[in-house]
């Protein structure tokens, strides 16, 4: 595949740059990672912003018109998306899951109702949505949920907890994992729901983390009642949906990142010609100079991987467990880029945020902290490597593992 692109995409990418310089929000770019005072003013500011991008024709521009997309091609969201990533990503984040992974889910699996009645919302920024998947006993192995539902007429009578739930505390609606039927083999007794958040006996508690913020979340359920049409194809497809959620985060996923971490290597660039070590800038020692070329190489190695995946699906291909790979890819790179960056610092790597003497504002100290979760969320590196060993290289299962199967 032609990774450069055409004329029209060239002209189509500049037209939207254009239209982002007007309608950004002053200090609406990553270098101002911290520009909302409250999590609702974050939550507001993305639904106004991707109310903009809606009635500007840049929302979800591969998905058809009649749910609220452009009708165009899948190069262009990319570029839509490429271009946020790097210019307004904080902007973007409680919508992380809500386009990553419950909006493709839906235009997969959904049936035409649910597709009339959610894609356009969440196109045009009404709804935040967040995944239930993960619970205490059931993190990276996530066929172990326990959550039940039990069908009662034209409802579902739910009952049970989720954890680490991102912008739940944001969130409309739920993509959630339940378990329908606890006789059957656990991979086979799960249905995928879509949850009201404001549902009666949905409660959600945020967890804070070592950055300040609390962008995961616990959510208690107690009897809420879900109307039987908020069930996803059939009961027991659970488990067959939850994987097409994944795989469709991994693919996307992938390419954004590529995206946004070329821009961290710019920060860090221009971070090494000004910070001083032992009198000279850091960009004149050979140690960080090293250091600074493995991080380009990582971010390249990312993108081009993110690109090989897009060209596959861009041939019309179905995303597959290759998309592991690209986790591996961004989550160990990311937290060596931002130690790095920390180390070319030297006793200012130890100034937080908030202080007028932390390097560029903070970004890295900040970075440092968040990064930490990148090898947990989104499926841990040690069932990255699993799934990658079994499914994509055709290796065994590991002797434990097979045994309790």
């Amino acid at each position: 595949m032609d990774y450069n692109f055409t004329p029209e995409q060239q002209q189509f990418r500049e037209g939207f740059i254009a239209w982002l310089d007007k309608n950004l929000p002053e200090g609406g770019d990553d270098t101002n990672f911290r520009m909302f005072e409250s999590q609702e003013e974050w939550a507001k500011a993305y639904k106004d912003f991707q109310r903009k991008l809606s009635e500007a024709g840049y929302a979800s521009m591969h998905y058809p018109k009649e749910y609220g997309g452009g009708g165009r091609t899948l190069m262009e969201e990319v570029i839509v998306l490429q271009v946020l990533a790097q210019r307004a990503m904080f902007l973007r984040g409680p919508g992380v899951i809500t386009h990553g992974m419950a909006s493709p889910t839906i235009l997969t699996c959904g049936n035409e109702a649910q597709k009339k009645a959610f894609l356009p919302k969440i196109l045009d920024g009404t709804h935040i949505w967040c995944q239930g998947f993960s619970e205490p006993n059931a993190g990276s192995d996530v066929a172990n949920v326990s959550t039940r539902a039990i069908k009662d007429g034209d409802h579902y009578i739910v009952s049970g907890q989720k954890v680490w739930t991102s912008f739940a505390h944001m969130a409309d609606w739920c993509i959630m994992l339940v378990r329908t039927d606890p006789n059957a083999k656990k991979h086979r007794g799960l249905s995928y729901l879509l949850l009201d958040m404001t549902l009666p006996g949905v409660e959600v508690r945020p967890i804070k983390q070592m950055t300040g913020e609390s962008e995961f979340n616990e959510i208690y359920m107690e009897d809420v009642r879900v109307p039987v049409d908020m069930l996803v194809m059939q009961e027991g497809m659970g488990w067959h949906i939850a994987i097409t959620t994944l795989m469709f985060e991994r693919v996307v996923g992938d390419a954004l990142m590529g995206a946004m971490y070329q821009k961290n290597i710019e920060r860090m660039l221009d971070m090494a010609k000004q910070v001083k070590r032992s009198g000279r800038p850091v960009i004149e020692d050979p140690l960080f100079r090293q250091a600074l070329a493995q991080s380009y190489i990582e971010v390249e190695v990312l993108r081009h991987h993110g690109l090989r995946n897009l060209s596959h699906q861009l041939a019309g291909g179905v995303p597959g467990p290759e998309g592991s790979i690209g986790k591996l890819l961004w989550s160990v790179p990311n937290q060596k880029i931002m130690e790095r960056a920390l180390d070319m610092q030297g006793m200012l790597g130890q100034v937080m945020p908030g202080s007028p003497n932390a390097v560029q504002g903070g970004l890295w100290q900040y970075g440092f902290l968040r990064s930490k979760g990148n090898t947990i969320e989104a499926g841990s590196t040690e069932i990255q490597k699993n799934i990658i060993g079994e499914r994509v290289l055709g290796l065994p299962k590991d002797g434990s593992r097979a045994a309790r199967q």
